[in-house]
């Protein structure tokens, strides 16, 4: 990852992903979503790079599939795999 897509402020929207090249971005934000909670479980809470997966869930996912898919880890009902 780029150190520019890493420091506070300077991602607006997320970055062209090859996986996901149609307009259609639900997978990216899912994906980029599952990244950073598995990035966070091995890695642990402070490491900074999963951020960067934070960012981009934060930029394509609706607020509202992000708060349900929170509720659920934390319900332990959560169907991905983390």
């Amino acid at each position: 990852m780029p150190a520019a897509m890493l420091s506070e402020g300077t991602v607006s929207t997320a970055p062209f992903d090859p996986r996901f090249p149609n307009t259609n971005q639900t997978r990216y934000c899912y994906q980029s979503y599952l990244d950073f909670h598995r990035c966070q479980k091995v890695k642990g809470q402070g490491y900074a790079p999963c951020n960067y997966f934070k960012k981009m869930y934060e930029a394509l996912c609706p607020n509202a599939w992000v708060e349900k898919w929170d509720d659920q880890i934390d319900g332990g009902s959560f169907s991905g795999h983390i």
